[in-house]
């Protein structure tokens, strides 16, 4: 089984579209929209940009040294 989490930030158009529609009707207290908001901002910092550069490995994203 393939690994489900986010590496990057970015999401295509059609992933945005299926997370909205699967929220929309749903009600929700102020205070637990207050809550989700503040999860949602605590997770996002922790999920970095895509890099701009084609070669970049995960290994620079980490800091990982190459081991020659």
């Amino acid at each position: 089984m393939e690994n489900k989490k986010r590496i990057y930030r970015e999401l295509s158009d059609e992933t945005k579209a299926k997370i909205s529609n699967s929220s929309k009707g749903k009600p929700k207290s102020a205070s637990h929209k207050i809550h989700i908001s503040q999860a949602m901002c605590d997770y996002w910092k922790t999920i970095p940009h895509k890099p701009q550069e084609e070669h970049t490995t995960m290994d620079d994203l980490i800091g990982a040294e190459d081991s020659d």
